[in-house]
Parts: C-alpha cells; sequence; structure tokens
C-alpha cells in the first residue's frame, strides 16, 4: 500500500519523537514512511523526498526537528500538501525549534504541534485524512472514546484514595446532564457566509474568534478563504462569556469539515474548539498582549490527544492556505485555486 503520511525526520536522535507518531498511526491503521534528511546539510535530499512522496499518494508530511527547526518549513516550501511541524526539545526547552517552525511567511503554513509532541502530529495527521475517509473518521472516534475511558478509570482509582474527614463525594447519578437545544442559525450570533460555489452547504471552515479584539486577523482570514474561494461561517463570540452561544456555534458547524480558531491572550477558544470536535482545528494567536507570546503558548502546547494545528502570531492568511491544503487533497477545485493562488504570491515576492 502507497503510504498516506511521511515522516522526515532532522536527525537520527529526533527517533524517540518519531515513536510517538508511528505508534499513533499503527493504532489507526494508517500506512505511513519515514526517512532522515537535514534541512541544512542534505537540502537536495529533503527535496526529492518530498517531490517523490508527493508524486506517489502521500497526503501529509510531518517534519520532526529540534534547534534552529527549519525542516518543516523547508518541506512547506516545496509542496502544496499539508504539512505538520514537531519542534524538539534539545537545547532551551525546544522554544528554539518552536519558533521556527510556527513562525512561516505567508504562503508556506505549518502546522506546528506542541514541543515532542509526536503523538499529536499523527492524530492531526489522521484528523486531516479523515476530512476526505469516513473510515479514518471512525477510528478517532473510537480513538477518542479510549481516551475518555482511562480518564474515567484514573478517576475511579483516585476516588479510592479520598479519605479527608470532609469528603463528601456526590453520587455520578444524582449529577443532572446538562444538554443545549440544536440551534441553528440563532439570532444574536454574527455570521459571515464566504461567497457560495456550486451551492455547497454547509460551510466547509468554520472561523470562529473569541474577542471582537480578534477580528483584524479573522478578517484577514476570511478574506483568504473568498479568494480561495472556500464557503466558511464566521462567529465573535468566547467559551468563557458566553458558553451557551459558543456550542450553539459549534452545534450549527457540526458539519463542517475543519475550524479555525482565532484567539489572543490565554487562548481557551482553541481548547473549547477542540474539545467538542474531532475535525483539524487550525489555532491563530493574535498579539494582544506580551507580542502574543501568552496565547501561542497556551495554544500549541496541547495535551496528548487534542492537537491544535498551530500557525504563527496573527497569521491569518496562513491559516487560510493550510485550510486549503487540508480540503484539496480531495477537492481537484480547491487545489487548483490553492495552486494558482500560491503562484500569485510567488510572482509578487
Amino acid at each position: 500500500m502507497e503510504p498516506k503520511v511521511m515522516i522526515i525526520l532532522g536527525s537520527a536522535s529526533d527517533f524517540k519523537i518519531a515513536e510517538k507518531a508511528t505508534a499513533i498511526l499503527e493504532k489507526l491503521e494508517i500506512y505511513y514512511d519515514l526517512r532522515v534528511a537535514s534541512a541544512h546539510r542534505t537540502h537536495e535530499k529533503v527535496k526529492k523526498i518530498v517531490t517523490s512522496a508527493a508524486k506517489n499518494g502521500v497526503q501529509i508530511f510531518i517534519g520532526i526537528a529540534g534547534l534552529s527547526a527549519h525542516l518543516p518549513g523547508i518541506i512547506a516550501g516545496i509542496t502544496h500538501k499539508p504539512v505538520i511541524g514537531v519542534p524538539v526539545d534539545v537545547k532551551v526547552a525546544g522554544l528554539d525549534a518552536l519558533f521556527a517552525s510556527v513562525q512561516m511567511p505567508l504562503g508556506a503554513p505549518v502546522a506546528t504541534v506542541g514541543v515532542d509532541r509526536g503523538e499529536n502530529a499523527a492524530i492531526l495527521a489522521a484528523q486531516i485524512i479523515g476530512i476526505h475517509d469516513a473510515g479514518v473518521r471512525e477510528k478517532l472516534a473510537s480513538f477518542r472514546r479510549d481516551f475518555y475511558s482511562k480518564i474515567a478509570e484514573d478517576e475511579e482509582k483516585l476516588f479510592l484514595q479520598m479519605n479527608g474527614k470532609y469528603y463528601s463525594k456526590i453520587e455520578p447519578g444524582s449529577l443532572e446532564e446538562v444538554t443545549n437545544e440544536d440551534s441553528h442559525g440563532e439570532k444574536g450570533i454574527n455570521t459571515h457566509p464566504g461567497k457560495m460555489r456550486d451551492g455547497i452547504f454547509p460551510p466547509q471552515v468554520a472561523v470562529i474568534s473569541g474577542s471582537y479584539s480578534d477580528i483584524k486577523v479573522a478578517k484577514k482570514t476570511t478574506m483568504f478563504l473568498d479568494k480561495l474561494n472556500i464557503t466558511y461561517d464566521s462567529s465573535v463570540v468566547s467559551p468563557v462569556r458566553s458558553p451557551d452561544k459558543f456550542e450553539n456555534f459549534l452545534k450549527r458547524n457540526r458539519d463542517a469539515q475543519l475550524f479555525i480558531a482565532i484567539s489572543g491572550l490565554s487562548a481557551h477558544v482553541t481548547g473549547a474548539v477542540v474539545a467538542y470536535t474531532e475535525k483539524p482545528v487550525i489555532g491563530v494567536p493574535c498579539a494582544i498582549k506580551m507580542e502574543g507570546m501568552d496565547a501561542l503558548l497556551s495554544m500549541v502546547n496541547m495535551p496528548p490527544g487534542v492537537p491544535v494545528a498551530t500557525m504563527g502570531v496573527d497569521s491569518g492568511g496562513n491559516a487560510a492556505i493550510l485550510a486549503a491544503e487540508m480540503l484539496g487533497i480531495g477537492d481537484k477545485v480547491i487545489k487548483k485555486d490553492l495552486l494558482r493562488f500560491k503562484g500569485n504570491i510567488n510572482c509578487k515576492r
């Protein structure tokens, strides 16, 4: 079988991180290949691997590197396929690799996950494949249920250790399950549907911003989605200040193929979206305070099982381009528009 995922290591010393990724791909039964090539020392080898792999059915590339981790960016500059970057902690807690991977120029997005998070890279790759493959989506759903079961088991073990005088457990049966009615087109939420292409509904992308202070980046994102002829629904709603409206927006867009979450400060928006959906979530940190460092770090460093494809600070344009790369795997129209758009960017440089 032809591999769908190509893992490229900047050094053989990064293999322990790659093993986290291959373990997940094995569990989800996704074919993959693995190579070692340095962006700086064997540039031509990287180019040959990427071009050959793209011609032979590879849909997603995972670049794993530490230090000045330019490998994922070099891969992104060669292909129009989605590229996932995994920064490795070699020095300074992996921050050098993180910044090198995430802060990419317009036109070459890298979906960066947390430092050493090889498992999240593989899960994100599976989510992208799952946009066009129902079988992979079902395996992901089962995988996610396993995470839930593990947490429930851990909770039961913790209960056995609780023996405080004032510890008073509420029995599960007495906890009321709160449900919100489905709300399609709820009043009071601003939506901005993109240009329709051949009557496509529901929107292909759901764009959600946590605050009106993020609106400038959101408008840049939707402007690029319009240029790429991708349909979208967009809203400004906070999961902290308006949790019901936030949940209703997600329910309304449950059939969207992917999400773009835009947020500054502590970036609760992305965490709330990935908790809700098993579909790919692209995160855009905004520079509200601390030059966006708070948003970037809280967005990218997600726990195992819930990856966010993190872009550079304020990089709404790259978020839209990455969305097109994800959708273009199975949509020839989007792929054509993406190649044309990238060609125009190169002409302007």
